[in-house]
């Protein structure tokens, strides 16, 4: 779908529907609504005085009219003024686009009330781009039976005065670049194991390298070990199919600025290993290279808003397999950084291939380095399934990136990272183990990979709950989140405005 901007008056637009968010309990319509009331005969005001339409937080009622260019007015409640923020704007018009789109409506046409929240008014343009955009998501490219019956919205327009056009255009071009770049996440993630190895996500990198500034490098089995990547090349050792560290770089700052390093953990089918997952669910497995397509689509989008930044994406992809040559418990391995790692559980996988990923990372004296990685069953015990877990050692970049989470809405929590946890995954054997069981998981894998990192600032986001979700969410539908991607552009573009 499309999202466009248009000067003129909603009231006197042609479309299959204009889209009017209201609030709960306001007794007066704004100007705008006054005259599409007045235009419809008072259609607008009858309605909320019968009591059918409250304008409670995502209620949505649609009415036909003669009188107006437009064939339906969409009315979307936004619940009480007071308690109004950006994430209740996105999941209004997620919902009344996905109504909409119910109806078999192609197209629809809203504007930008800046009242609603006076203080945030750019981020009030990105707020309903997003939810109208990313609610519309579908993976459908294996539909076959009954495809010609797939529901599909063209476009969006948002109509709005000249003199406010060229602030709204420029936010929704931004807008648009960020959600097509969740969108590549989201079909990336989506896609089966089989259609999504290490090889064909190396490929998708080296797309998004067309882009001016960004350059893409792939590492095969080889070089790995070369280079000592025994971690990597350890949890690979049972698949068919060759790892791979995918080094994409961009180069939108000055030359010798030291680049904000992203890793993200690429499992493009993790089976356990050895130490083998049950078999309910494991199709979801598949999901656990979420990590390294958030970065991946991070990359893309910077590239894409022309963000004056350095960025180094490192996204090392593997399967984890169960075979004659797979790692097995007890074994021990030794990083690319030299220290050693005793695998009690192959099914801790993860950890193993980011901290060869983390330790290259330092190679290129970063000025942060923040990992995203579906790590832990642990974080979803301990935060659910909607909030990721933040740990790091480096205070102002945890408080830049809980600031860009209030903003928007994809919420982090943080847990402790006290020196105190790294008694547990001391080895007897090796310098450390890969797990120590159950308690404090999610924090113990932090603390492993704290290990690896060196003295960079450092944050670790553990996205296992909100990677993949069971249930439609307003802007999330069932399925991959691409969660991340919103968040870390929006702390890459408050860093820059600092």
């Amino acid at each position: 779908m499309n999202i466009t901007v248009k000067k003129g008056n909603l009231a006197d637009t042609k479309t299959q529907a204009v889209i009017l968010a209201l609030c709960e309990g306001e007794k007066t319509f704004s100007e705008l609504v006054s005259k599409i009331d007045q235009k419809t005969g008072g259609l607008l005001n009858d309605l909320l005085k019968s009591g059918d339409f409250e304008a409670r937080p995502s209620q949505i009622s649609v009415i036909y009219t003669r009188s107006l260019p437009a064939k339906r007015i969409a009315l979307v409640g936004l619940g009480k003024k007071s308690e109004l923020n950006l994430e209740k704007i996105r999941n209004a018009f997620a919902k009344v686009m996905q109504h909409l789109r119910g109806l078999n409506i192609k197209d629809a046409a809203t504007t930008i009330d800046w009242n609603l929240l006076p203080d945030q008014k750019e981020k009030i343009i990105a707020a309903v781009a997003e939810g109208a955009g990313l609610g519309l998501y579908q993976y459908t490219p294996y539909k076959t039976v009954g495809r010609d019956e797939l529901k599909e919205m063209r476009q969006l327009e948002i109509v709005v005065e000249p003199k406010d056009y060229s602030v709204i255009l420029d936010e929704i071009k931004k807008t648009n670049i960020i959600t097509d770049a969740v969108y590549f996440a989201r079909n990336l993630i989506s896609a089966p194991a089989n259609e999504m190895t290490p090889t064909i996500m190396a490929a998708h990198a080296g797309k998004i390298a067309k882009r001016k500034n960004v350059s893409c490098r792939v590492l095969d089995r080889g070089k790995l070990k070369i280079l000592g990547m025994n971690a990597l090349l350890g949890v690979a050792a049972g698949s068919h199919q060759p790892p791979k560290l995918i080094i994409l770089e961009y180069a939108g700052g000055k030359k010798g600025d030291a680049p904000i390093a992203l890793v993200g953990k690429g499992l493009t089918f993790d089976s356990g290993g050895i130490s083998i997952k049950p078999a309910e669910k494991m199709d979801e497995m598949k999901t656990d290279m979420s990590g390294g397509a958030a970065v991946m689509a991070i990359v893309m989008a910077a590239a894409d808003l022309k963000l004056p930044v350095n960025i180094v994406g490192l996204i090392p992809a593997t399967e984890n397999m169960p075979g004659g040559s797979a790692l097995k418990p007890g074994d021990i391995l030794k990083s690319y950084s030299g220290k050693t790692i005793e695998v009690l559980n192959t099914d801790a996988e993860g950890r193993l291939i980011l901290a060869d990923a983390l330790s290259y990372a330092s190679k290129y004296k970063p000025a942060a380095i923040i990992d995203i990685a579906t790590l832990t069953g642990a974080c979803i015990v301990a935060l659910g399934d909607d909030v990721i877990g933040m740990l790091g050692t480096d205070e102002q970049l945890k408080k830049e990136i809980n600031q860009a989470a209030q903003t928007t809405g994809e919420l982090v929590w943080e847990l402790p990272l006290w020196e105190s946890y790294s008694e547990l995954i001391k080895s007897d054997i090796a310098d450390y183990k890969n797990s120590s069981g159950r308690t404090a998981g999610t924090i113990t894998a932090a603390a492993f990979l704290g290990k690896f990192v060196g003295d960079y600032p450092w944050v670790h986001l553990d996205i296992a709950g909100p990677a993949w979700t069971i249930k439609d969410k307003a802007y999330i539908p069932k399925g991959a989140s691409g969660v991340t991607v919103r968040l870390l552009v929006e702390y890459l573009q408050n860093r820059l405005n600092k």
